[in-house]
């Protein structure tokens, strides 16, 4: 008989035993506990030790820990019309673990799929130039789409950072030449503006030289020094161009002159002797007579012109 009351006694400590270790819970510093009693929601417990009531209560840990969560590579066409593949990570927290526990399943699913739709819908209506250059714009969008979204449940997203964008070959050879060409552009338009500066520097340069003649003899002298000082042979003696335009347009008209059409042209040609009536020698049949008009009979000959030179 004392047996079997010892065997009771026994039994009923050991269910004393475990139900008090099932209504005893210890909760760490960033855990909350939902307690449910009798399907009913009770206020949140925790941090540090909790007491249950056996078989009626059920507790839920809930962490309030800050979570990564990493958005698995999605493939998106941006707004103008080039695919790429882009991946994310966010950070979120429980920040009401009530509606954590109650408004949704299983609220880590059900952020990491609101990441995933929202990361392709904002990044599909920007530009491949946006989304390259201006993430910390997009950042901030998606942070603000997906806390939106996931506020009911009692979850905060902190921050949404995209960390790879990916795109095809060729179009990743395009966007370098697209590049180069604009640091051509870019060194064209520096090029030119140093030219401009230079040519207004060299006009208030000459305008000062003009004042004194003598600062244009010192700046020759100067040149020749620092030729000097390069070992080089080559010395060169610049002259001014009032001392050469005489000569250059006196060989100019000279040259005109030569080679104007309505110059006139000298020819040297030998002068004939005048033509005059004179007495022919005897022999060719003319006949002299005293007081009487002279007869003769000339060759004949071709009329002969002269030229006056």
């Amino acid at each position: 008989m004392i047996e079997a009351i010892v065997i009771v006694l026994v039994v009923l400590l050991v269910i004393a035993l475990a139900g008090a270790a099932a209504s005893v819970r210890v909760l760490r510093e960033y855990e909350r506990g939902v307690v449910f009693r009798l399907g009913r929601l009770m206020e949140q417990r925790g941090p540090g030790l909790v007491l249950l009531v056996p078989t009626i209560d059920r507790l839920v840990r809930v962490s309030l820990r800050t979570v990564t969560l990493t958005v698995p590579a999605q493939e998106i066409i941006t707004r103008d019309n080039v695919p790429a593949r882009v991946t994310a990570v966010a950070y979120y927290r429980v920040v009401d673990p009530s509606n954590a526990v109650t408004q949704v399943e299983s609220y880590d699913q059900a952020t990491l799929q609101i990441s995933q739709t929202s990361l392709r819908s904002v990044l599909g209506g920007a530009d491949l130039d946006t989304l390259l250059s201006g993430r910390e714009r997009l950042n901030d969008e998606l942070q603000h789409v997906i806390d939106a979204q996931t506020e009911p449940w009692g979850i905060k997203v902190t921050t949404v950072e995209i960390k790879d964008v990916e795109i095809p070959q060729a179009m990743q050879h395009a966007i370098a030449r697209q590049a180069e060409a604009e640091r051509e552009r870019r060194a064209k338009i520096i090029n030119a503006e140093g030219e401009a500066q230079a040519a207004t520097k060299l006009a208030e340069a000459a305008e000062v030289i003009s004042r004194n003649p003598t600062t244009l003899q010192l700046r020759y002298l100067q040149t020749l020094r620092e030729i000097g000082a390069t070992q080089n042979s080559t010395v060169v003696f610049p002259m001014p161009i009032d001392l050469v335009k005489p000569v250059l347009d006196a060989m100019g008209k000279g040259s005109a002159t030569e080679g104007s059409p309505d110059a006139p042209t000298i020819k040297s040609e030998a002068s004939l002797p005048p033509v005059t009536d004179q007495a022919l020698p005897a022999g060719n049949g003319s006949e002299l007579e005293p007081g009487g008009p002279v007869s003769a009979k000339l060759p004949s000959t071709e009329p002969v012109k002269r030229r006056r030179s």
